[in-house]
């Protein structure tokens, strides 16, 4: 047995090891000096880097992790070539591909702060002020949706956290279970975002019939057709059960007729979900209120802050009109938190399927009230206008283009020959010249290249940049042999 000298020596050794992960005030310094340096410089170099470029992360792949630590500067280093200068370049003004965002710098902030103080936010008892700015956004967010004082929510990982929640919460509402789920009907598009299939397969509803309502014209829901589908099925004593609306579609960021909607779930008494993921903070401009009417009479939807907020990655919302039947599928209790109970504030681990979860709160309180609304309603603004102009731009270069964009989002492609052949030649094309980033999608069996504006970095001179993009590398198309241009 050792003695308690020996025991005193290896805890004093242990002690000076362990120590390396608080580091001195001076060393703080000198890492953060260096860190918001190179952040600076990120931000600085981002009106002339590309939008996107192919890059091998070579040092990376040889990178190991061993028991002796790196110098800091060594890993900006890798961090700066390896990572940020690689890929999608997800912060600059010229990512029009996928949805962009940018990443509010103060957002980046309030993470820092957050991340510092570690506040464990899962439960009011154990941080009662991080908790209430939550609920204090998610009460904002209720009354700019037109959502009543009865709504609760959960600011979640993403939209994909944030529509699982809702779906679960809407089986529980309707009681949904193993004697019933394959008489339940689940209704949407094919334009409904990929993750909503995941949330029915995860909440087991994949078992329950599901119905792809046709669209019309505009890829938005064809209302008659789910009128008559509604009624087929109720006739045939099925069980209409969840109507999927969505305010912004991925592919062409559409809008469904959220009203006309509303009323067949009344009539039919079905939870109506509201994919707003994209769309709905277009909502906080007031001329666009005619085209979200309805949207304040479902039962349930999902934001991204990390959309069409711009704040990073990682920042969803669930909105739930019956905060009890919300609390009802996610709140539990545990022997070991019973200190935890009997607060009036609801806790944000009883609205989802997280206990452990850091102060995501912040990176979006911090913008709003330092920043203020309308200098993101000026960007939502900006981002139709910009939308629109880039539409009008490629109908005169002689490209053909989806609907007049509901939001920021539209579609162009050249005809040709062979379009689809020829279109996914012109986006390799500018995959390769990455100054600005276009993604592609397929609707109806045709390529078409998407145009997403909703970077808050994106401003006239990007779109005049990816306007001239476009053209140049449409002629070097059209001037290859055996073009298949028109």
């Amino acid at each position: 047995m050792k003695s308690n000298e020996d025991v005193t020596d290896q805890l004093a050794a242990l002690e000076k090891m362990a120590r390396q992960l608080e580091p001195s005030s001076s060393q703080r310094q000198t890492i953060a000096q260096q860190a918001f340096g190179y952040i600076d410089e990120f931000i600085i170099a981002l009106p002339d880097t590309p939008g996107y470029k192919e890059k091998p992360c070579d040092a990376l792949k040889a990178l190991t992790i061993d028991d002796h630590g790196k110098p800091f500067d060594q890993l900006l280093h890798l961090l700066r070539d390896e990572v940020d200068q690689s890929g999608i370049n997800s912060a600059a003004g010229t990512h029009m591909g996928y949805i962009p965002a940018g990443g509010l710098w103060t957002s980046a902030v309030g993470d820092l702060l957050a991340a510092a103080a570690n506040r464990y936010v899962g439960i009011f008892y154990s941080s009662p002020g991080a908790v209430r700015i939550e609920n204090q956004l998610i009460h904002w967010l209720c009354t700019v949706m037109g959502y009543p004082a009865t709504a609760h929510g959960n600011l979640s990982s993403g939209g994909s956290m944030a529509s699982l929640i809702a779906i679960q919460t809407a089986r529980e509402a309707h009681r949904i279970d193993s004697t019933n789920v394959r008489r339940a009907v689940v209704y949407f598009t094919a334009q409904a975002h990929h993750c909503l299939h995941k949330a029915l397969h995860i909440t087991g509803l994949h078992e329950a019939q599901q119905r792809i309502i046709p669209m019309n014209e505009r890829y938005q829901m064809d209302v008659g057709a789910l009128a008559e589908t509604l009624r087929q099925d109720k006739d045939n004593g099925l069980m209409p059960f969840l109507v999927i609306g969505t305010a912004g579609t991925t592919d062409t960021g559409a809008i469904d007729p959220l009203n006309a909607i509303a009323d067949l779930c009344e009539q039919h008494h079905a939870w109506f979900h509201v994919d707003a993921a994209y769309g709905g903070f277009f909502k906080l401009l007031g001329d666009m209120a005619v085209k979200f009417k309805g949207i304040e009479r479902s039962d349930s939807l999902v934001m991204d802050p990390h959309k069409s907020m711009f704040l990073p990655y990682g920042t969803g919302v669930v909105l739930v009109k019956d905060a009890q039947t919300l609390l009802r599928t996610y709140a539990h209790q545990a022997a070991y938190m019973q200190d935890a109970y009997g607060f009036d504030e609801i806790s944000p681990s009883d609205c989802s399927p997280e206990l452990s979860r850091h102060f995501r709160g912040l990176r979006m309180w911090l913008p709003l009230h330092l920043h203020g609304v309308d200098a993101f309603k000026a960007n939502l603004q900006e981002k139709l206008l910009l939308c629109r102009y880039f539409h009008e731009a490629v109908k005169e270069m002689g490209f053909e283009t989806g609907p007049d964009p509901d939001l920021s989002i539209t579609l162009f492609r050249y005809p040709s020959k062979d379009s689809n052949t020829f279109n996914q030649q012109l986006l390799k094309a500018l995959h390769a010249d990455g100054r600005c980033f276009f993604s592609s999608t397929q609707i109806n069996g045709q390529v078409w290249i998407r145009c997403a504006v909703l970077s808050f970095r994106t401003h006239r001179q990007e779109i005049d940049l990816a306007l001239g993009m476009v053209k140049e590398n449409l002629e070097k198309i059209k001037a290859l042999p055996g073009s298949k241009a028109r």
